[in-house]
């Protein structure tokens, strides 16, 4: 088999998949890649818009909206259904109406594409200013030929926002458009007409199937709402197909597909149908909502098998399942509890006994504090002490090295026997220490070429001591500034007398 064999067998088997059709949501649920086949038809060319929207005008289309004019009128009661719901006359009419409203959205997207390119030629920019293809029809209505009714209009303030409104005015009076012609405008507001009666027929379907299907199936209905429940009844071919159902089924119904250029089909959002898009679903953030859309399969099951044996007619098994699926979206959403920080429990053990003895000495003494350690920690007093390390600024070795103690007054302690000496012993100790008469070279120790004859202008050589004014600074020293000086009791004047 050659290659271009292998490409046309593709192709063939894409066409083939292609023709079951695109799965179009509610208004706003289908996404802008999903668009169908006639969207990118050019209808520029058409005469009007009756040759390529045909629905409003089939013999379809009057059925079922006439079906669904008589049973609107009749009162239905609870007690009228009985046995299987497709024997009931009414269901067969409600999955044609479903399916019908699946053709409306298609038509109407033709319709506004037909609009579009013809009021295009009128005023090219108002497509990118009302995204929205309903009110793209109504402002277009409402426009026509005259673009300054855009200023002061009521009607106008009815289908866009003010700031849309003041937007599109000024966009009106730059535009380069031309003026339509009277038939162009006239196949327009035909167009414009038709889609506005398509989309009130539309939401008269929805109201007639929201209100028959809380009597086919009020428990599926009050968990998905009434006009999905309807969908999925309609393309699992009944109530009774759909109770036998499971849930992991359930949840593929209308799943969307689409074509890639005729090589190969994938799904957009795998495992994804009606359910998934319904309103239940569609209100979590998007990370939840596969998981949401199991959970509410899961239900739904449960409720179809309810209905179809016609139990809970008012619905309460629906409204407690229903009331179910908050409570864990609720859990869901939730923020993580916050972790305590439980402090350590108190020890059990109580306070060992010391022990005493030679043993216990000998380990105090070998972890006590040492003479080094404690000169270190010692500082003296009003001393600026200096930094042992220039990056360690602030350590200091204390007392280490130095001969004070850095207490204000200490006692003296002799370095040979370490004993402490009293003061009248300080005293004669210094009286000892102390030099009388002429200085010494050998008790002083200094040079032996000193002498203390002088040479004066009065009387030539004369013996003097030049130290004896250094000694009295330093008796008067002594006595008021030692070590050993004690408080001197000054006598009054009174005291001598």
């Amino acid at each position: 088999m050659s290659l271009a064999d292998e490409l046309l067998a593709d192709l063939e088997e894409a066409g083939d998949e292609g023709e079951d059709g695109l799965y179009l949501g509610e208004e706003g649920e289908s996404d802008g890649e999903d668009i169908p086949e006639e969207m990118e038809v050019d209808y520029s060319g058409a005469e009007s818009v009756s040759s390529i929207a045909k629905l409003r005008n089939s013999k379809q289309f009057s059925e079922i909206m006439d079906k669904i004019a008589i049973y609107v009128e009749k009162q239905r009661k609870n007690s009228e259904v009985s046995g299987p719901v497709e024997a009931d006359p009414e269901y067969k009419l409600i999955v044609a109406a479903n399916n019908l409203t699946v053709e409306i959205e298609n038509e109407l997207n033709i319709i506004h594409k037909f609009v579009r390119d013809k009021y295009s030629k009128r005023f090219p920019e108002l497509e990118s200013l009302v995204p929205n293809s309903l009110d793209y029809v109504r402002t277009v209505k409402e426009l026509g030929n005259n673009l300054d009714k855009c200023k002061n209009n009521e009607n106008l303030q009815q289908i866009l926002t003010n700031a849309t409104i003041m937007v599109v005015s000024v966009t009106a009076s730059t535009t380069q458009g031309t003026m339509l012609g009277e038939d162009e405008l006239k196949r327009l507001e035909e167009a414009c007409d038709m889609a506005l009666e398509l989309n009130q027929s539309k939401h008269r379907i929805y109201e007639y199937v929201e209100s028959r299907m809380s009597f086919i199936a009020p428990n599926l209905s009050v968990i998905v709402g009434a006009s999905t429940a309807a969908k999925i009844m309609g393309i699992a071919g009944g109530l009774t197909n759909l109770s036998k159902m499971p849930a992991c089924n359930l949840m593929l119904l209308g799943t969307q597909k689409r074509t890639l250029s005729g090589f190969s089909s994938t799904a957009v959002l795998p495992h994804t149908g009606y359910i998934y898009h319904c309103d239940v679903v569609q209100t979590l953030p998007p990370d939840l909502r596969r998981k949401a859309a199991r959970l509410v399969s899961a239900k739904c099951t449960l409720a179809s098998r309810v209905d179809s044996f016609h139990e809970s007619a008012d619905g309460k098994v629906g409204y407690d399942l229903k009331e179910e699926i908050e409570k864990k979206f609720d859990k869901w959403q939730e923020p993580p509890p916050v972790k305590t920080v439980k402090p350590l429990p108190a020890p059990l053990d109580g306070q060992r006994k010391k022990r005493g003895g030679r043993r216990y000495r000998k380990m105090k003494e070998r972890l006590g504090l040492t003479e080094i350690r404690k000169h270190a920690n010692r500082m003296t007093f009003a001393e600026i002490e200096d930094d042992a390390y220039q990056e360690d600024l602030g350590f200091s070795l204390g007392q280490l090295g130095k001969s004070g103690s850095g207490r204000v007054r200490q006692a003296q302690v002799n370095e040979a026997t370490k004993a402490r000496i009293s003061k009248s012993l300080q005293r004669k100790l210094q009286k000892q220490n102390m030099t009388y008469g002429g200085r010494s070279s050998v008790r002083d120790n200094s040079s032996g070429t000193s002498s203390s004859v002088a040479f004066t202008p009065l009387q030539g050589l004369e013996i003097v001591n030049p130290h004896a004014a250094e000694k009295k600074v330093a008796e008067a020293n002594q006595k008021y500034f030692s070590n050993m000086a004690e408080f001197l009791k000054v006598k009054k004047e009174g005291e001598g007398k």
